[in-house]
């Protein structure tokens, strides 16, 4: 199967910060028009969003996408909860990893891959305070072997 160009929207860095990320799904999300064309724009914030499961579907809450600027009267809510597109033994592995003590999920990036719309969703276990510190020290000793090495070799 070829490879589609992917054109990066928004990512989620907190998530990367605040929680483990053990598995990650690839969906379809459902847009109106408009969303779709601030999208194109890149304006999204996926900061605060997360991921629910209710009535069989996964549903993505908190994720924030400008109003179009050129819009009418139709124009969409920015805080609209939004549809994710998987498949139903995705969403039934979804129900079964967040009953687990401590799971959650998600949206880890959003990204157009050819014309349509995806979203990384990531099934997460959060991190304590001691477990962040552990991950500053270790990308500030990375950061300074880096210094190290380049002034060494000027």
């Amino acid at each position: 199967m070829e490879q589609k160009n992917k054109k990066l929207i928004a990512q989620n860095k907190k998530a990367y910060h605040d929680y483990f990320i053990e598995e990650t799904y690839q969906c379809g999300i459902a847009l109106t028009g408009t969303e779709v064309k601030s999208l194109r724009a890149g304006r999204c914030n996926l900061k605060d969003s997360y991921v629910v499961i209710e009535k069989n579907e996964a549903i993505i809450r908190g994720m924030h996408i400008s109003p179009y600027d050129f819009g009418n009267i139709f124009n969409h809510d920015p805080l609209a909860d939004r549809k994710l597109l998987l498949h139903r033994y995705e969403i039934n592995k979804l129900i079964g990893a967040v009953t687990r003590d401590g799971y959650t999920i998600v949206p880890l990036k959003i990204y157009f891959s050819g014309s349509l719309v995806k979203v990384d969703i990531g099934v997460a276990k959060g991190k304590k305070l001691y477990d962040k510190r552990a991950d500053i020290a270790k990308k500030d000793q990375k950061r300074e072997a880096e210094r190290e090495f380049r002034e060494k070799f000027k």
